[in-house]
């Protein structure tokens, strides 16, 4: 964004006052608009251009119809309307500092000590590189099943315990079987590679997703699309673009998230062997979007289409091994999911509540996202207690699973504690919430 679009920081009268300091604690983004509107003569339209929102997000926030709760949201409005970050609860931004006072650390020099000598039965890196040279690799479907079935195992613990710890084996799998594909081989073969670097790239892409590194994400997302695209699996292409479509809902994207999920609709349909299940799911991101952008008859026809959808799934459907995870329970969460981002949490919450009771106990992370969704919809509803004793027991999965985007839900269900923060529930929620995950408690908005 160009300089002169974005003012070095607002006027220190405004900074300095108490509503201000008192709207940004508290995150009342409709005051602090309307603030920076009156007191600094920046416009709606201006906000929302600096802030990376829509105007008509902006313009519903002002009116007090829409919250913005997600932390990379809060993120881009101190970013862009230099709002000093310990005024919302965020850390010191980077332009708070002056660049005359950024100090480049400079790295020490490395001595090799004997501990960091490779042991002495291991041949060194130059060796195995030379070797790597005079060695074709030999591969034969029973190869290709190998691979899959280490990505399956891959999705299977990061479901378990999140995807950070698992990265730098799946990068480096991806890099291998990259470096394979320059080799001459088979059609069958080379293109069962092609396949399987592209879920590996999709795989990284969703856990720096699952982190909340949106940039990296997307390069990889990315370079997933471009490896399908050369074998044209337009259903797997349609597959990184929900992907990439769901991330754009956690960026507050709706325009784009909408734009991604409807090319990757395209692409399914161009396909000759999509089955019932893929569209189903395409259809349930399509409602996502649609919510996020707060179109209810959009979100409800796009719902229906994913249950008419699903209905027709046959046993015998090739369906290929990626969409199996949306089974009838992640059909109905979804659908919970949908209605709950539109404000409509009396019917949100027992198709949740169903969903839950159902899932499998393996998957920590989506039980502990589907949680604090189902305690943010009793909350909505005005049930305290519920809201309460839900999300608590949301936390013992959440704090088995690296994952920020289970952080992300449980700060929003948080926030939206704030005026009942001295009930007693919500005290007992608080000391569980500080016991179970003390790296969170302590990054919490006070």
């Amino acid at each position: 964004m160009p300089d002169a679009d974005r003012p070095q920081e607002l006027p220190a009268r405004l900074l300095t006052d108490p509503e201000m300091i008192n709207a940004c604690r508290v995150r009342d983004f409709g005051r602090v608009f309307r603030l920076v509107k009156t007191r600094a003569g920046i416009y709606p339209s201006m906000i929302a251009r600096r802030c990376e929102l829509t105007p008509s997000r902006v313009g519903e926030v002002i009116a007090g119809r829409r919250q913005l709760l997600h932390m990379d949201v809060v993120e881009r409005i101190a970013d862009g309307l230099r709002i000093p970050g310990h005024m919302l609860g965020l850390a010191r931004r980077t332009w708070e500092t002056p660049q005359a006072l950024v100090v480049t650390e400079r790295e020490a020099p490395q001595v090799a000590g004997p501990e960091q000598q490779p042991p002495a039965s291991l041949p060194g890196p130059d060796v195995d590189s030379i070797l790597a040279l005079t060695t074709r690799t030999n591969l034969s479907a029973a190869t290709l099943a190998a691979f899959r079935s280490s990505i399956e195992d891959y999705w299977r613990r990061d479901d378990q315990h999140g995807g950070e710890a698992l990265r730098p084996a799946v990068v480096g799998q991806l890099r291998y079987v990259v470096g394979l594909l320059k080799e001459s081989r088979p059609p069958a073969i080379q293109n069962g590679l092609y396949g399987i670097a592209a879920e590996l790239a999709r795989l990284t892409g969703w856990t720096y997703f699952d982190a909340r590194q949106y940039n990296q994400a997307r390069a990889y997302f990315t370079e997933a699309l471009q490896l399908a695209k050369a074998i044209d699996d337009r259903q797997f292409m349609a597959n990184v673009l929900a992907c990439m479509s769901l991330q754009a809902t956690y960026q507050d994207k709706p325009a784009d998230s909408l734009a991604l999920v409807t090319a990757a609709q395209d692409q399914a349909r161009s396909a000759s062997d999509t089955t019932p299940r893929v569209l189903s799911m395409l259809s349930m991101r399509e409602a996502f979007a649609h919510a996020t952008l707060g179109s209810k008859t959009s979100t409800h026809r796009a719902i229906t289409e994913a249950h008419r959808q699903f209905e027709q799934i046959q046993a015998s459907d090739p369906d290929p091994s990626w969409v199996a995870y949306f089974d009838e329970p992640k059909l109905i969460v979804d659908t919970g999911i949908a209605h709950g981002r539109l404000g409509e949490a009396a019917t949100a919450e027992p198709l949740i509540a169903d969903a839950l009771r159902r899932e499998a106990h393996t998957n920590q992370r989506g039980r502990a996202f589907h949680a604090f969704w189902l305690a943010r919809t009793q909350l909505d509803q005005g049930k305290l207690d519920q809201a309460c004793h839900t999300a608590t027991q949301a936390l013992e999965p959440a704090s088995a699973v690296a994952s920020e985007r289970v952080s992300g839900h449980l700060r929003e269900f948080y926030d939206q504690l704030a005026p009942h923060r001295q009930e007693p529930v919500a005290l007992a929620f608080e000391s569980r919430l500080r016991e179970l995950l003390p790296t969170v408690s302590g990054s919490l908005h006070p």
